[in-house]
């Protein structure tokens, strides 16, 4: 038996000329109301469209009613679909050429006066919009944000399932692990002073499956870390997990490559720069652009000139380069004559990157013009500009200091030209890998070495000696996403051999003892013939965000924390009552005991 619905018989999205004279039932949002020489018009709006309902005193007990709608009541509508009359069609919509003759309304529900207008995309202060999100999720932009969310994540699903790929949840209650943050903790009601953690990644799970057997996993998992927050990062967010056992890093590449590229042609205009992707080693990534994400959609590349200026009479390239720095360089045309104030507006976003100072020259037909120039000999001149391919009318800027500083102070100013200059093609995407990551780098402030990445990574098989002499010269087989200067995704093939394990372990200073209690499961599990195994976790969040050109992965989360990791609509966190503390067996520091 076919039920009918008594709301509606169609969508708002989906009338078209050819549905002329017919009988029709509507329901959804009055998204505007208009009075125009004795008829009532009103946009009725719901997830797939806008329709416009026409209403005619000849209808009177309708169109009274409809006299007393205001935007955001929710009502059902019934009436004959028409045809608009000429001149009076809508291109801007899809329903456009029609009207719905209304004959019946039933209010099904009244609003207050929204905090902010929902038909038209205007500014909103964002904690305003965070707060009523139910409201913001509405307005158009946000509703297709997530639609097209809702389309990504499909079109990951089905792409993997089929190649193979198996969904399996992981749990969200688990044991605490460092991961490179700091976990959120559960207290447990049943074993009074232990803790549950919510997971920072599923990693140790994914990894005991390939042990387990499936082979090719998969998972929309929520990966949750207690983190300072930034425009591309939420306390929870989302991430495509997978998982292949007896792979490489060619084919996990390769499938996520294919993967990317179906997505954006088939649900975007956008273009892709380049396939396949191009590969850049960690180490050339920063040496051609100070950046282990560079965006590639432009030039101004960055070229090592401390030969020169250890010889230079510049003493302050010269002592970089004897202390062990570098100094490096980016040419810049386009700039015309830049004033004094300019200059050291220049010199202020390089001070982001640690730099002390810019040095800059303008390039002219007779040498290079600066402050700085009388330093450096002709040939001098001639061979930092031969350096930096420059031409007459460019400007060169130049940092010396340890690399670290050079490398990130000259991205920050790269990307500074990037947008003052618009160098970069906005419906387009650059995509890269950057493989070839150190396993290893030096806390200066803690002063012991720790993961690039994360502790489970396979070394290159040719390094794995070094373990012992030299860990800081070890590359691991890891590998970034990246796009437009944004990491889109992090991966590695994983260890598999138990004792391989542990001396990782040891050499970031995990004894055998803590090792054991953290992740004695999964060194167990190695113990019983551990396939050869590797994977990615893309994130969903930062690739919405980029597909849909928006500023922060707020803008494409249906329910997000505030900037501050607050949850506005909520009001989270917030205190709880006393008595669920005395049933966790928590007292609050500070609080005495009868409060």
């Amino acid at each position: 038996m076919t039920h009918t619905n008594p709301y509606r018989t169609h969508t708002a999205g989906e009338l078209r000329a050819e549905h002329a004279g017919r009988h029709v039932r509507l329901a959804g949002w009055v998204s505007r109301r208009r009075d125009h020489g004795g008829l009532i018009f009103i946009d009725l709006r719901d997830r797939w469209g806008i329709t416009q309902a026409t209403f005619h005193p000849d209808n009177e007990a309708a169109f009274e009613l409809a006299e007393r709608l205001r935007p955001e009541w929710t009502v059902s509508v019934s009436g004959e679909v028409a045809r608009r009359p000429p001149g009076n069609e809508n291109p801007e919509l899809p329903t456009g050429e029609i009207e719905v003759l209304a004959d019946e309304l039933e209010i099904l529900s009244t609003s207050e006066t929204p905090p902010f207008e929902i038909e038209r995309e205007r500014p909103v202060e964002e904690m305003l919009r965070l707060r009523y999100r139910y409201l913001d999720l509405r307005r158009a932009r946000m509703r297709e944000n997530i639609l097209f969310r809702h389309r990504v994540v499909k079109y990951m699903r089905d792409y993997l399932t089929e190649r193979g790929f198996v969904e399996i949840e992981t749990p969200l209650l688990t044991a605490s692990t460092p991961e490179g943050a700091r976990d959120f903790l559960v207290p447990s009601r049943l074993y009074p002073g232990e803790f549950y953690a919510l997971p920072q990644s599923p990693q140790q799970f994914k990894q005991l499956l390939m042990v387990a057997g499936f082979e090719r996993y998969f998972q929309i998992a929520r990966a949750l870390r207690d983190e300072d927050q930034r425009g591309d990062r939420q306390p929870e967010h989302t991430q495509l997990d997978l998982e292949m056992s007896f792979t490489t890093q060619d084919e996990v590449l390769d499938l996520i490559e294919g993967l990317y590229t179906g997505l954006v042609e088939d649900l975007t205009r956008k273009r892709i720069a380049r396939r396949p992707f191009p590969r850049l080693t960690y180490q050339e990534a920063m040496d051609r652009y100070g950046s282990d994400k560079p965006d590639i959609r432009f030039g101004l590349e960055l070229r090592d000139v401390s030969e020169i200026g250890r010889d230079a009479g510049f003493k302050v390239f010269a002592n970089a380069v004897r202390d062990g720095g570098s100094v490096r360089g980016i040419a810049v045309p386009g700039l015309g004559n830049l004033s004094r104030r300019e200059l050291d507006e220049l010199t202020g976003v390089a001070a982001l990157g640690g730099a002390k100072g810019l040095a800059h020259f303008q390039v002219t037909e007779s040498g290079l013009k600066s402050p700085v120039a009388k330093f450096f000999s002709a040939e001098q001149q001639a061979a930092l500009r031969e350096a930096l391919e420059a031409q007459p009318g460019d400007w060169l800027f130049f940092v010396a200091d340890a690399d670290p500083v050079v490398f990130e102070s000259l991205n920050r100013l790269r990307l500074h030209f990037r947008d003052r200059l618009d160098l970069a093609n906005r419906d387009e995407l650059a995509f890269l890998w950057v493989t070839d990551f150190p396993l290893f780098e030096w806390n200066e402030e803690e002063r012991r070495i720790e993961p690039m990445h994360h502790m489970f990574t396979m070394p290159r098989e040719e390094d794995i000696p070094l373990l012992d002499s030299d860990p800081l010269q070890v590359t691991g087989q890891l590998y970034d996403l990246v796009a437009n200067g944004i990491e889109l995704a992090s991966g590695s093939i994983r260890i598999h051999r138990p004792e391989l394990q542990k001396k990782v372990f040891e050499i970031i200073g995990l004894s055998s003892e803590e090792a054991e209690r953290r992740f004695g499961p999964l060194l167990q599990a190695f113990r019983y013939g551990a396939p050869p195994h590797g994977g990615i976790a893309p994130g969903v969040d930062r690739l919405v965000m980029v597909l849909r050109d928006e500023p922060n992965i707020r803008e494409v989360i249906a329910f997000p924390k505030t900037q501050a990791a607050r949850d506005e609509m909520m009001n989270a966190p917030s205190p709880v009552a006393r008595e669920q503390l005395e049933e966790l067996h928590i007292r609050l520091a500070g609080r005495a005991a009868g409060d």
